[in-house]
């Protein structure tokens, strides 16, 4: 668990925060929104940003497998309602299981799914433009995938159950 006054951790999780530009973003954000840049936000903050993609609650408290410092479990669940409630940070659902979390922000990805083999895959969301235009414009609804993905089957597991039938 980390202490967050005065302490030696403290320090040294400050000298080894990268303070991305997304990251100094979302303390910028609680600054002007009247919350504390903590500790704690600052490590959730930095294992989102440095994450491969979208990550649970149990790798961002451990600090992604030791290359952050551990946090306390339930001081890292409060962090991300917080966060998700700010707009800093979002849950991604992937199917059946736990949600994962990431950081919003211009370039989030959106993401396919197969239903099969549970198999993901990130994409720009540019490359779901068309789709999203044609639900546009016969429902008059917006769809966005960075939270919930496009689910179907993929090629695999859709020309197995074509030879299955």
């Amino acid at each position: 668990m980390i202490r967050t006054c005065g302490s030696r951790v403290e320090e040294s999780v400050a000298q080894t925060l990268t303070r991305s530009a997304r990251v100094l973003h979302a303390l910028s954000d609680l600054r002007d929104r009247g919350l504390r840049a903590t500790t704690a936000r600052r490590l959730v903050l930095e294992a989102l940003d440095s994450a491969p993609g979208p990550v649970s609650v149990s790798d961002v408290a451990s600090g992604l497998g030791g290359r952050l410092p551990a946090s306390d479990l339930g001081s890292v669940y409060r962090v991300l309602e917080t966060f998700e409630t700010l707009g800093i940070a979002r849950r991604v659902h992937f199917g059946g299981g736990a949600a994962l979390w990431a950081l919003r922000g211009a370039d989030e990805p959106e993401y396919l799914l197969c239903e099969s083999c549970g198999a993901t895959r990130a994409i720009d969301a540019r490359l779901l433009d068309d789709i999203r235009g044609q639900i546009r414009a016969r429902f008059g609804l917006t769809p966005r995938f960075s939270s919930h993905p496009v689910a179907g089957l993929c090629h695999r597991c859709a020309t197995v159950r074509q030879v299955a039938a």
